[in-house]
């Protein structure tokens, strides 16, 4: 079975979708398997992270963007592709580090994460987009 979930960002930052996730599974009836989600962009990654407490997205933000700065910045003047802005090839350099797809066991009909885990879009770029994730359920 699958399924296509469309995930609205506003800029930078980590977007929940777990709550749509869980709906997709629980319809699906699958008592046990594994649920596959793979994110159809170069730009943005997929995180299972804490949902418990907003400071943890907000430090792993600060942290990336410390990590890898706009292009502007002159630590990145190394930096070639910068047609779409500043912004882009560090998107493409945060996607290249984190995952581009996720893999969740299905136990007793609902997702096995942990008390705290939530799944996430991670934006990487400064603009709203609208990002699609494939959903696939398999035995």
């Amino acid at each position: 079975m699958q399924t296509t979930f469309t995930i609205p960002t506003n800029g930078p930052g980590l977007f929940e979708f777990t709550r749509d996730v869980r709906r997709f599974v629980t319809d699906s009836g699958a008592e046990q398997g594994l649920l596959t989600l793979f994110i159809r962009h170069t730009s943005a990654s997929l995180l299972i992270q804490e949902n418990a407490d907003p400071d943890v997205q907000r430090d792993l933000c600060k942290f990336y963007r410390r990590l890898v700065p706009p292009s502007d910045d002159p630590s990145m003047d190394w930096v070639v592709h910068t047609a779409e802005g500043p912004d882009d090839m560090p998107a493409h350099i945060k996607a290249s580090m984190m995952p581009v797809s996720l893999s969740i066991p299905i136990l007793g009909g609902a997702l096995a994460l942990g008390t705290w885990q939530g799944i996430y879009v991670f934006e990487h770029r400064d603009a709203p987009h609208t990002r699609t994730v494939i959903g696939h359920i398999s035995a």
